[in-house]
């Protein structure tokens, strides 16, 4: 689509190892053998599907400071409930987790009214200062468009739009039937640029202010 300039360059954090640490008490229980099973698993599960999980969350509305530990809540759910997620439908369980987590994490910041904003870049490189703002920017931007949609569209706007998903994935993912994708996807744009075209006048009225 048009804005897709606003879409995000986050890339998660590699903690993989110590989520996988962090589960595997959940298969203690088990015989050596399918405890050395499900934390083969667990361990494929975190690397194949952390980054989605970090990026999801992020999108969903989970501040910066708070996403790396909304994401160990999600593989620790996975990691209790593991013989429960069908081979093949691990991406489905992860976001549906991760959307109930965004949720309650929503809930909580609003409830604290406090304003959680990641201040520091990283100091990996030295990019351009008018590059690092145009970065900002658009980020901040994305930002509040995608806090500014109901979670059900946001979900759908997100897999699609930020993720590429599919259609027929995002109805799996979601367990929604394909036309509820296709409506909400539809219902999310038209309230995309609704809201971009409101804040981008709101910044040329503000910016022409003496």
């Amino acid at each position: 689509m048009g804005d897709a300039g606003l879409r995000s360059t986050e890339a998660a954090p590699s903690r993989a190892r110590d989520l996988v640490g962090a589960g595997s008490g959940a298969s203690a229980a088990r015989t050596p053998a399918s405890a050395r099973a499900a934390d083969a698993r667990l361990r494929a599960l975190v690397e194949d599907q952390y980054d989605f999980i970090w990026r999801s969350l992020r999108r969903l509305g989970v501040p910066d400071t708070d996403t790396d530990d909304c994401s160990q809540q999600v593989f620790l759910v996975a990691s209790r409930k593991l013989a429960d997620i069908v081979p093949g439908c691990e991406r489905a369980f992860l976001f549906s987790t991760a959307l109930r987590v965004a949720s309650d994490a929503r809930r909580s910041r609003q409830r604290r009214r406090e304003v959680f904003e990641e201040v520091d870049e990283p100091r990996d490189s030295a990019p351009d200062p008018e590059q690092i703002a145009e970065q900002k920017s658009a980020r901040a931007l994305l930002d509040e468009v995608l806090d500014s949609l109901p979670m059900e569209m946001r979900a759908v706007f997100v897999l699609f739009e930020l993720e590429e998903m599919p259609s027929t994935e995002i109805a799996e993912v979601l367990a929604i039937p394909i036309g509820t994708v296709a409506s909400r996807l539809r219902r999310a744009r038209e309230e995309f640029q609704r809201i971009v075209a409101r804040l981008k006048a709101r910044e040329a009225f503000d910016g022409g202010k003496p």
